[in-house]
């Protein structure tokens, strides 16, 4: 991918990622009021917002003409040929909180996720970032990530419960060790490096935005991401679609998944 897009996208990640640190220091107490009503037709919170204006502002005083599709924005037409896929602040209710587990996650496709070129990850309370490119690998932090052939003995998994728990993950609950994070991109780049064997979202719920950067970590670390029936997860550029995500090290796991969700 051309290297001027690169440096368009590290910079805009770059640029959240100070501006939510200093946000933090400065007016915390603001960082969960609700602003109004994004483009995915839910609240949105200060945090979200202050974030994904850096994006616009950078975007629009860039010489590359590019598109964003964006968590709050939706969809800005700046007749480019690549759209910039943002999630601003992925993990947005940690963030508030205060629980150390949140990203910016920014991925450059064009219409579809099978076509992302590149992504980034970048978990804004660490300063790790996640990195990859079609077809040559993924990085943490500039080092070559893969995820390890064989899962751990002690099967130590993602699942997305609460509300948006279904029957399959809740059967998943019973037979491994669970966690729930709260941060879709930074899961699945957890599953990307074996720090989790696997990350599941049993009902049609995630967006692109939330999984376009994270999804080719996962490949390009030669992992498998698939839907909950294990077909490849592919879906558009478009915030109205959701699908069920399955993130594992390879497809005999994957189906280890649906088998064990389905009894």
């Amino acid at each position: 991918m051309e290297e001027n897009l690169k440096i368009l996208t590290h910079n805009i990640v770059d640029k959240i990622y100070r501006k939510i640190k200093r946000a933090n220091l400065t007016e915390f107490h603001k960082l969960g009021s609700n602003i109004g009503i994004g483009a995915d037709g839910t609240a949105t919170k200060y945090i979200d917002k202050i974030a994904e204006d850096v994006a616009i502002k950078t975007i629009k005083k860039s010489k590359l003409k590019v598109n964003l599709l964006s968590e709050e924005a939706g969809f800005i037409d700046f007749n480019g040929e690549y759209t910039f896929v943002l999630d601003p602040i992925d993990g947005t209710r940690n963030a508030y909180r205060g629980i150390p587990f949140y990203s910016v996650s920014l991925a450059v496709g064009k219409s579809m996720l099978s076509d992302v070129k590149y992504g980034v990850v970048k978990n804004i309370p660490t300063g790790d970032v996640f990195t990859a490119e079609k077809h040559h690998g993924a990085f943490l932090n500039k080092k070559p990530v893969l995820i390890p052939d064989v899962p751990a003995k002690d099967i130590l998994s993602s699942l997305t419960l609460g509300k948006n728990f279904d029957d399959a993950t809740l059967n998943l609950a019973k037979k491994n060790i669970v966690r729930s994070l709260g941060s879709a991109s930074l899961e699945m780049c957890m599953v990307a490096i074996g720090a989790l064997d696997f990350y599941v979202v049993g009902k049609e719920y995630i967006r692109v935005i939330d999984i376009a950067a994270s999804t080719l970590i996962v490949r390009e670390a030669g992992g498998v991401v698939t839907n909950i029936k294990g077909e490849q997860l592919e879906m558009p550029l478009d915030l109205n679609e959701r699908r069920s995500v399955i993130a594992a090290c390879n497809d005999e796991m994957i189906r280890r998944i649906i088998s064990e969700g389905k009894h």
